[in-house]
């Protein structure tokens, strides 16, 4: 039986995603599962539409798309997620990276860019998508990243080492416990920590809700701004004065984060949108004298 195409593998994937996604999804989902088994870029892809899938390939697509359609993440099924340029290795036990999160860090790239030797830590790392993608574009730096999880640390230090990134990675419950940093050092703290709300589950879809791990997602009704309190101390210890404070989260609570921080004596708290206008991050500059919270 001849092998199908790659524009018939392209279009069988399609319709058979379309069961459970929009179209517009499925069509995505088909082309990212046919350009990774092919080492294609969606250019090549269109380009060698009509040449045959290499059997050996064509065999491996059944139990990929089992694994699609029982709702699994197509970065999970595939072992990789793009992200600012960069393929991360990511698994069950890492959140996969969101574009949201790019946005991040293009903020601190171009806040940053200029200053040399700069000193970062990553609270929550997952699979180490903020400090290598800063790696890349802010030579130089000295990065460290800590994350509650051995299995996620493992990918990161995977992530890393295909980027060449020298990255102090360390298991570290950010919640009870400090990092392996000195004193007042930082010049810049990055976290995405969780921030989804236990009673936003029900609003999630089944591809995230079952797979990707909920200590990396969740905080509880009734404090969701958990992390963000202990963020705010974190920095008090660790940034130097004029060192920056940057965090993701929920678009609902942004504003309060920038209020909790000015309130503890950061300077300049400012909620910023992302790309579609939702207020999703904070930046925040340490002072040189903390008013009692350290």
């Amino acid at each position: 039986m001849p092998t199908p195409t790659v524009r018939q593998l392209t279009l069988d994937l399609t319709a058979q995603l379309a069961a459970l996604y929009p179209a517009p999804e499925a069509e995505a989902m088909a082309a990212l599962v046919v350009e990774t088994l092919l080492h294609l870029s969606p250019l090549q892809r269109r380009m060698q539409a009509e040449a045959p899938v290499p059997a050996a390939v064509a065999e491996q697509v059944p139990t990929l798309l089992a694994r699609l359609l029982r709702h699994e993440p197509v970065q999970y099924v595939l072992g990789q997620a793009h992200f600012y340029d960069l393929e991360l290795a990511v698994t069950p036990a890492t959140l996969i990276p969101r574009p949201e999160t790019e946005e991040l860090v293009q903020l601190i790239i171009r806040a940053q860019q200029r200053q040399p030797g700069l000193r970062i830590l990553d609270v929550g790392t997952g699979s180490g998508c903020i400090p290598v993608a800063l790696s890349q574009h802010l030579p130089g730096a000295y990065l460290t990243a800590v994350d509650i999880s051995a299995e996620a640390l493992a990918v990161a230090r995977q992530n890393a080492a295909t980027y060449q990134a020298a990255i102090d990675f360390q298991q570290v419950d950010i919640l009870h416990n400090l990092p392996k940093v000195e004193a007042h050092s930082l010049d810049v703290l990055v976290s995405n920590p969780p921030y989804v709300l236990e009673k936003e589950k029900t609003l999630m879809r089944p591809n995230v809700l079952a797979h990707e791990p909920a200590s990396a997602l969740f905080v509880p009704d009734d404090d969701p701004l958990l992390f963000y309190h202990r963020l705010a101390e974190v920095g008090c210890q660790l940034l130097r004065p004029g060192g920056m404070l940057y965090v993701e989260g929920n678009e609902q609570y942004m504003h309060a984060v920038a209020a909790a921080l000015a309130a503890v004596g950061y300077q300049q708290a400012h909620v910023h949108a992302d790309l579609f206008g939702k207020d999703r991050f904070v930046s925040a500059v340490a002072p040189a004298t903390w008013p009692g919270l350290c």
